[in-house]
């Protein structure tokens, strides 16, 4: 689903997804009504030590106020929260691409997270520390406020009940949650990242099955997609520290292919697939005039369009692809390239061609180390 940037905090683009705009009025209807209103307002009397007039509370349009303006202030709460994340993360030297408000909660996307525990420690931690804070205000505000002003008290003692339950939550040691990265960073003191990942991320996913029955047996949609949510997160990030770990150390130049199979781009498709049967090479630099300009692969002449192929040229089919220093980082240069069409880059340096980037390339290397470690461990 899509995003819109709905203002700037920090130099931070503070989006909303889609998926909040359709959730929030569910949620709003579903504070406003039912017993909610009755279930809060009894354990916000519980804590403030003043009760509510549930005839005025319930009168007319007065539910559907409350859980709106309940709504809105969850969210901007939950912005709060990622901003207490994205501070630390600013202080720490860290760029923050975006924070995002969708269906689940908020996310505050760095452009690269912190492998030194106490760093992630405290970004994590941040989050749920400014949720508590907010809770402590909205408390604030509801012990203040005159009985005169029963939607506002009532709103502030939610607040407040919902931000100390936010905090909670995200302290769970789900992975990817705040306590999962919390748990991570706490084990990254006595065993590897890369194994104090994959012990965080197991226990993410434990969760996520929990999260799953629970919602299965209540019927709770959003518990099923935060299930989702956790599994695919917590197993994509146990697979991204591990590609990170095995391209330790590696740059561009160390895995790229440096004598790429060429083909001109004035040459047609039907010899060009001659010519790659011949050769088996999966992928061929495209020149003119001795100049590289693209790629092509076996992939573009399964998609080249139908007709006669000695009247369509490579340079047809081919694709443009970013041009990367043979110096960069391997790791950081996949997470650059990731997409639809993969890491695939024409690698040059001072302008000079030394080869192509493929994921042919990022696999090898990946074989190599894979099997590297594990001949040295055994």
């Amino acid at each position: 689903m899509r995003s819109y940037t709905i203002t700037e905090i920090w130099d931070i683009p503070i989006r909303i997804n889609t998926s909040l705009l359709i959730f929030l009025p569910i949620l709003a209807w579903l504070i406003g009504s039912g017993q909610q209103i009755e279930l809060y307002a009894g354990i916000i009397e519980q804590f403030t030590g003043t009760g509510f007039d549930l005839a005025r509370l319930r009168a007319g349009s007065t539910p559907w106020l409350i859980g709106v303006v309940a709504a809105v202030g969850l969210f901007v709460s939950v912005t709060v929260h990622e901003l207490g994340h994205s501070w630390v993360a600013l202080r720490y030297g860290l760029d923050i691409e975006s924070i995002t408000l969708w269906i689940l909660g908020g996310l505050a996307a760095l452009t690269t997270f912190p492998k030194e525990w106490d760093r992630e420690f405290w970004i994590a931690i941040a989050g749920p520390l400014s949720s508590l804070l907010v809770a402590g205000g909205c408390y604030a505000g509801a012990l203040a406020l005159p009985e005169s002003l029963p939607v506002a008290r009532f709103v502030f003692g939610w607040l407040a009940v919902t931000n100390v339950v936010l905090a909670g939550f995200n302290l769970l040691p789900a992975f990817p949650m705040d306590g999962g990265r919390v748990l991570r960073a706490l084990l990254a003191r006595s065993y590897p990242y890369g194994t104090a990942t994959r012990i965080a991320a197991r226990i993410g996913v434990g969760f996520a099955f929990l999260f799953a029955i629970v919602g299965v047996l209540n019927f709770q949609i959003v518990l099923l997609l935060l299930a989702f949510f956790i599994y695919g997160a917590a197993t994509t990030e146990s697979k991204t520290v591990l590609l990170d770990e095995l391209l330790d150390g590696l740059t561009v130049g160390d895995i790229a292919t440096h004598d790429p199979a060429t083909v001109a781009a004035t040459t047609t498709v039907e010899a060009f697939g001659t010519r790659m049967l011949r050769d088996r090479q999966p992928i061929h630099l495209v020149t003119d005039d001795d100049a590289p300009v693209g790629i092509v692969t076996l992939a573009d002449l399964k998609a080249a369009p139908r007709g006669d192929h000695s009247a369509i040229t490579v340079r047809e089919i081919m694709r443009e692809v970013p041009r990367v220093d043979p110096a960069a980082d391997a790791f950081d240069t996949l997470v650059q390239l990731r997409g639809a069409d993969g890491p695939t880059a024409i690698v040059e340096r001072d302008g000079a061609l030394v080869g192509v980037l493929s994921e042919a390339d990022y696999a090898h290397a990946m074989m190599v180390q894979r099997g590297f470690r594990t001949g040295v461990g055994g």
